[in-house]
C-alpha cells in the first residue's frame, strides 16, 4: 500500500496526481474519499486532470455531489415557486365574474371592477419585483425568496374573506408584491447555480412553471364546478346554516371563495426553500467583494439603457396578456350564459390557454438558443398578432373552435416568458442581477396595468364586447417586432459579472 500526502490542489503534470485532504490508501476506491473530504465524482477529477498542464484548480471548484444536488434543489424550489406564482395570477381570471357579482357589482361594471384589480395586482407585482429583488442582492437570494412566497401565499388566502370589491383588489395588491418579488429572486438563483450551457432549458421551465401553475388551478376549478352541488348537499346535511353555505359557495353556487382560500397553500413551501436550498456562490462572492446594491445602480452610466429596454420588451409582452388574454374566461363565460357549457366554459378556456402556454414557453428558450435573442422575439410578436387577430377578428361562438384559437393565443403570446428569463439576466452584472431583472420585468406590469384599464373602459363602453377590446390591444405586437432589433444580441455569451 502506498500513501499520498496531504494537500488541496488537483493537476496535471505529465500525468495526473491527486492530492486529498488526508493521507489516503493506494489504490484508492472509485469515486474516492475519506471521512475528513467531501466526495468528489470521479469524471470531475478527469476533466481536470486533461486541463492544461500549466492550469492548477482548486478542489472547491469541482462539482462535488452536493452541488449538484443543491443545484437541483434550487431549480424545484425556483419551479414550485413560479407554479404557485401562475396558480395565484389565475385565480381572480376564473373567479373574478362571479365574485364580483355576489360583492354586489351589476353585470355593466364588472369589466371595470376586474380591470382595477388586475391593475392593482399589476402595480403591486411591479413594487414588489424591484423590493424584493433589491433585498435579494442584499440578503441573499434564498432569504428574500422566502418572504416573498409567504407574502404572496397569505394574502391570496385572506382574499376569500372579501366583503366588497375593494377588499378584493387591496389583498391582491399586497400578494403580488411577493409574487413579484418571487420571479425576479428564482430567476436570479437558478441562472447563476447552472452551468451557461443549461440556460436555454431553464428559461423554459420558468415561463412553462407559471402556465402550469395557471392549468392546476383551471383543472381545480373545473372540478369544483362539477361537485359543487355535492359539498352543498354534504354542508346541509351536517347541519351548517343557509347563510354560511351561501358565504362559502356563492349565490351562483360557483365555489370563487373556496378557490381563493386555496392561494394559501404555497406557504408550506417556505419551510423547504429556507432548509434546503444552498445560497448563490456567485452572490456570495459578489457581497464580499462590493458594497451592497441600490436601486440606482440600474439606471448607472452602462447599465440604464439595458434597464429601460429589458423593462420595454417585458411591458410588451405583460400588455398582450394582462389586457387581452386575460380576459378570455370571463368572455368565455359570457358567451356560454344559457348553454349546456355555462358550467365550464371559464375553467375550460384557462386549461386551453394553459396548455397551449406551457408549450410555448418550453420551447422559446431553445428556439432563442438556436437562432438568437432578437431573432426569437421578432418571430414571436408576429405570430402572436397573428394568433390575436384570428381569434378577435373572427365571429365569436364558445365551443371547439374557440378553445383551439385560445390555446393557440396561448401558445404564442406566453412564449415570450420563456424568452425574457433567458434573455433579461444577461444583461446585468451580478451584483444588481437580481434587482435590474426583477425591475425590466415587474416595470412591465405597471404599464400593463394602464393597458387592463384601458381593455376594462372598452368592454364596458362597448355593452361587454371582448372582441373590440382584443383588436385594439393586439396591436402592441406590433412595436415589439421594431423594439426588438435596438437592443443587444446576447447568444453564446457568458452572464455578466
Amino acid at each position: 500500500m502506498v500513501s499520498m500526502p496531504s494537500g488541496n490542489l488537483i493537476t496535471r503534470a505529465g500525468s495526473p496526481v491527486f492530492l486529498c485532504p488526508r493521507p489516503l490508501p493506494l489504490p484508492l476506491p472509485l469515486p474516492f474519499f475519506s471521512p475528513s473530504s467531501r466526495l468528489v465524482p470521479v469524471s470531475a477529477i478527469m476533466r481536470n486532470a486533461m486541463t492544461s498542464p500549466r492550469e492548477v484548480l482548486p478542489i472547491d471548484t469541482l462539482p462535488t455531489a452536493g452541488a449538484v444536488h443543491g443545484k437541483w434543489l434550487a431549480l424545484l424550489a425556483a419551479f414550485l415557486g413560479w407554479m404557485f406564482d401562475g396558480l395565484e395570477m389565475g385565480l381572480f381570471p376564473l373567479v373574478a365574474r362571479p365574485a364580483l357579482l355576489d360583492l354586489g357589482l351589476p353585470a355593466e361594471r364588472i369589466g371595470s371592477w376586474t380591470s382595477w384589480v388586475i391593475a392593482a395586482f399589476l402595480v403591486g407585482a411591479a413594487a414588489g419585483g424591484v423590493l424584493f429583488g433589491w433585498l435579494g442582492d442584499r440578503i441573499g437570494r434564498v432569504r428574500a425568496m422566502v418572504w416573498s412566497v409567504l407574502v404572496y401565499s397569505v394574502f391570496s388566502g385572506l382574499c376569500g374573506f372579501a366583503e366588497a370589491p375593494w377588499h378584493l383588489a387591496a389583498l391582491r395588491f399586497i400578494a403580488s408584491l411577493g409574487m413579484g418579488g418571487e420571479w425576479s429572486l428564482g430567476v436570479a438563483l437558478v441562472m447563476e447555480i447552472w452551468p451557461s450551457a443549461s440556460r436555454p432549458m431553464l428559461a423554459g421551465l420558468i415561463g412553462a412553471a407559471a402556465n402550469v401553475g395557471f392549468l392546476i388551478i383551471a383543472l381545480v376549478g373545473l372540478a369544483l364546478s362539477r361537485i359543487v352541488g355535492g359539498i352543498e348537499e354534504l354542508l346541509r346535511e351536517r347541519g351548517v346554516a343557509e347563510t354560511t353555505i351561501v358565504y362559502l359557495l356563492g349565490e351562483g353556487r360557483s365555489g370563487w371563495r373556496i378557490l381563493l382560500f386555496l392561494g394559501a397553500a404555497p406557504a408550506l413551501l417556505t419551510l423547504v426553500i429556507r432548509v434546503f436550498v444552498p445560497e448563490s456562490k456567485r452572490w456570495r462572492a459578489a457581497a464580499e467583494r462590493e458594497r451592497p446594491p441600490v436601486l440606482a445602480d440600474i439606471f448607472a452610466p452602462g447599465v440604464v439603457g439595458h434597464t429601460v429596454l429589458g423593462a420595454t420588451l417585458g411591458a410588451i409582452a405583460l400588455i398582450g396578456t394582462w389586457g387581452a388574454v386575460q380576459f378570455l374566461p370571463s368572455w368565455a363565460d359570457l358567451l356560454a350564459r344559457g348553454t349546456s357549457w355555462a358550467g365550464a366554459a371559464r375553467s375550460e378556456t384557462q386549461i386551453a390557454s394553459s396548455v397551449g402556454a406551457i408549450a410555448g414557453s418550453l420551447v422559446a428558450g431553445f428556439v432563442a438558443d438556436r437562432l438568437s435573442r432578437r431573432t426569437t422575439y421578432f418571430l414571436l410578436s408576429v405570430l402572436s398578432l397573428a394568433a390575436c387577430g384570428w381569434l378577435f377578428w373572427t365571429p365569436a361562438a364558445y365551443g371547439l373552435e374557440f378553445l383551439v384559437s385560445v390555446g393557440i393565443v396561448g401558445l404564442f403570446t406566453a412564449s415570450f416568458y420563456g424568452w425574457l428569463p433567458l434573455y433579461l439576466p444577461e444583461l446585468f452584472p451580478t451584483r444588481v442581477r437580481a434587482t435590474g431583472a426583477g425591475f425590466s420585468f415587474n416595470f412591465g406590469r405597471v404599464l400593463a396595468a394602464g393597458g387592463a384599464l384601458a381593455s376594462g373602459a372598452i368592454i364596458d363602453a362597448h355593452g361587454e364586447d371582448y372582441s373590440v377590446m382584443g383588436r385594439c390591444i393586439m396591436f402592441v405586437y406590433v412595436l415589439g417586432a421594431a423594439v426588438i432589433w435596438l437592443c443587444p444580441e446576447t447568444k453564446g455569451k457568458p452572464l455578466p459579472d
